[in-house]
């Protein structure tokens, strides 16, 4: 699970960090400002074609993509 927190953590800096925040596994990613309901949409479908799962849009919340760790938990929940 660590290379996906890594990967996913890269992603979430490469696409949505625009100075330099620091952005750990637990940083607040939505409530903190850093990704926004927009930038949600394209990083659930960034996560589906990487891991190759389909996430239903119910269970694609604000609280689900709070922290690369709770994405992580919400991504191992569809992978078969």
């Amino acid at each position: 699970m660590e290379d996906m927190k890594e990967i996913i953590k890269t992603y979430i800096i490469n696409e949505y960090v625009e100075d330099d925040s620091e952005v750990t596994y637990d940083t607040p990613l939505i409530s903190g400002g850093i990704v926004d309901s927009f930038s949600m949409v394209s990083l659930k479908r960034f996560l589906e074609n990487k891991y190759k799962i389909s996430i239903p849009d119910d269970k694609a919340t604000p609280e689900a993509f709070d922290s690369v760790n709770k994405i992580c938990i919400l991504v191992n929940e569809y992978l078969k």
